[in-house]
């Protein structure tokens, strides 16, 4: 079972920056695709951004522009790197495993929390406005 371990997470002004950084363990890391969830009080965990095995990127609406996702295959890392945040990004951001390996792209349909199998522990991102 993979373990995922995220970094990164605090308080930022609104227009200010943070990057999430998730470490993996394993040696299967750069076969599967990776995504980035957050979950807000109240609200569905949603998916924010991912990256496949390919380095094809997926990028919610909300988020397009103003976020970017990464993967170091030799690391074992993927990140996120958030600018320009807004009061509405809070949420408890999470690091995921698909749970399908080889996936090559996030952009033929939407993916639900239940596509992935392996899940950090989370970690808190509040935005002042």
């Amino acid at each position: 079972q993979v373990q995922l371990i995220e970094s990164g997470g605090g308080l930022v002004q609104a227009g200010g920056s943070l990057r999430l950084s998730c470490a993996a363990s394993g040696r299967t890391f750069s076969s599967y695709g990776m995504g980035w969830f957050r979950q807000a009080p109240g609200k569905e965990r949603e998916l924010v951004a991912a990256i496949s095995t390919s380095g094809t990127t997926y990028y919610a609406d909300s988020v397009k522009g103003r976020f970017t996702i990464s993967r170091d295959n030799a690391k074992n890392m993927v990140d996120l790197q958030m600018n320009s945040l807004k009061p509405e990004d809070t949420a408890v951001y999470y690091c995921a495993r698909d749970r399908a390996p080889y996936r090559t792209t996030y952009s033929d349909r939407y993916y639900y929390k239940s596509d992935f199998g392996s899940w950090g522990q989370g970690t808190q991102v509040t935005v002042s406005s």
